[in-house]
Order: C-alpha cells, then sequence, then structure tokens
C-alpha cells in the first residue's frame, strides 16, 4: 500500500470518520490486559485515540511518513514510521518482544497488507491468552435513496481505478482470510456489521470521494470522474451545498484471539 494516501493525507484527515467509542469498549473488554495496544496503518490516528482511551500505551505505526505528518498527539500513543524494509524481528523489538501487545487495530487498511507475513507477526506479538486482533472497514455510505443511486453509477464507473486487493473491502472482509478464533465481534467469513453515524456537508462528502485511493487513481491516470456535471447532480440530490446531512456509513469488523 506504499505511497497509496500519500497525496492525500490532509484531506484523507478531514474527510474520514471517527469510530463509534463503543468499539473499543467492547474491544477493551475482550482484553486480559490493558498495557500495550498496536495500531497498525494507523494514517492519520484515527484510531489509536479511540484505543489509547482504554491502554496504558499505543504504538501507531505507519509506512507513510505523509499520514503521520498529521498525526493527531496523544499523551499515550507513540507514532513510529515503520518503512516496508523493517524485518519481522525489528516490528518484535519495536513491540518490546513477543506476548506483549493486549490490542492489536487494523481501521481500514488490512486489505493492503501481505495479510499471511502480517498474520504471522500478529501471533508472535499478541499476549496469549487474552490477546485480540480487530480489523474493520466500511464500504458504503448511505445518504438518500436518490442519491444512492447517483453515487452507486459513480462508483461502478470508479471500479477500473481501485487496486485489486480493494476487493476485501467493496465485499465487507466476507472474503477476507482471517485464522484467529472469534471472540464474538465477527468471524471468518461472517463480518460483524456495525453502523458508523456521521453529520456532513456536501464538502465533507466530496473530501471523501478524493481521499479515496481509486478516485485519486483515476485523477492520476488522467480521468476526471468528477466532472463540474457530476458534482453538480450530486449537490443537487445532496439538497445544496449548506445541507447538513445525518450519514450511515456501513463498516465489518473481524476480530479474533490466537489459541496455542
Amino acid at each position: 500500500m506504499a505511497g497509496q494516501f500519500d497525496k492525500q493525507a490532509e484531506t484523507y484527515l478531514q474527510a474520514r470518520p471517527t469510530y463509534p467509542g463503543e468499539w473499543y469498549s467492547m474491544l477493551a473488554a475482550r482484553t486480559s490486559h490493558h498495557s500495550l495496544a498496536w495500531d497498525v496503518g494507523t494514517g492519520n490516528g484515527q484510531a489509536a485515540l479511540g484505543v489509547a482511551e482504554h491502554y496504558e500505551q499505543v504504538i501507531a505505526t505507519d509506512i507513510s511518513e505523509a499520514q503521520l505528518s498529521f498525526a493527531m498527539p496523544h499523551p499515550r500513543v507513540r507514532y513510529v514510521h515503520t518503512p516496508e524494509s523493517m524485518s519481522e524481528d525489528e516490528m518484535v523489538a519495536l513491540m518490546g518482544g513477543e506476548n506483549r501487545v493486549d490490542l492489536i487495530t487494523v481501521a481500514i487498511a488490512v486489505h493492503w497488507f501481505d495479510l499471511p507475513k502480517f498474520y504471522k507477526l500478529a501471533k508472535r506479538l499478541l499476549r496469549k491468552p487474552g490477546g485480540i486482533l480487530a480489523v474493520w472497514t466500511y464500504n458504503n455510505m448511505i445518504v438518500s435513496p436518490e442519491f444512492n443511486t447517483i453515487s452507486k453509477r459513480l462508483h461502478e464507473k470508479s471500479l477500473p481505478f481501485w487496486h485489486a486487493n480493494t476487493k476485501y473491502a467493496f465485499d465487507g472482509y466476507r472474503s477476507l482470510p482471517f485464522p484467529f478464533e472469534s471472540v464474538g465481534l465477527g468471524h471468518e467469513g461472517e463480518p460483524l456489521q456495525l453502523d458508523i453515524p456521521k453529520e456532513l456537508l456536501f464538502e465533507g462528502y466530496l473530501k471523501f470521494l478524493k481521499s479515496s485511493s481509486g478516485f485519486a487513481s483515476a485523477k492520476e491516470q488522467g480521468v476526471d470522474l468528477l466532472s463540474e456535471e457530476v458534482i453538480k447532480e450530486l449537490e443537487s440530490s445532496w439538497g445544496g451545498p449548506n445541507k447538513v446531512r445525518t450519514v450511515t456509513y456501513k463498516a465489518f469488523m473481524l476480530a479474533g484471539t490466537v489459541t496455542e
């Protein structure tokens, strides 16, 4: 995923939703200790801040220095740039050794990873027993029937520009390999379905689209999916530029633990 979100890092920070506090509470309730958490692919730190409310220390890592440059500070969060060249043993050393991490979170990112490599590392790092890996994504925004008909048509036009890995996100992680024992928050093949409510102006919706890798890729290839005509149609269906809408992101979570 290196470089996928570097150019739109600031837009990503402005446009993306935060995750409900109860998500972190339900994860924390399932870990046996609350000393150390690792937020992988942290981006701007949206998930790291929520995790930090329940754990003494959060190490938040990303391969993108551009994303980390917009990370939001927190006294219990340590942001670390982890380039692709870092070895598995170096990552273990960064976390202080094996079997030390109580919670690993990956928000809207695990589908970009080398999954066998990441899962092997996660199993080394997670506390046994009691450590949990939780991954989640969202793949749709519900606004209104009319608006969603238009946005669906736009999404279909964008499909050729998305990376192949996004198939996991598009199907709500139903096809994502996840070799961990369920803790009651989804399991391989059947993720837990969740909602993320957010109040949004039309400008926020546009920033959301522009921060998506498929739309950014199309623009780099000289294809403007967001022409003036398309934007006007979307804005009219939204209800105008000053209309605040309560939208719902449809989210999906998988959480599991390691069995020895």
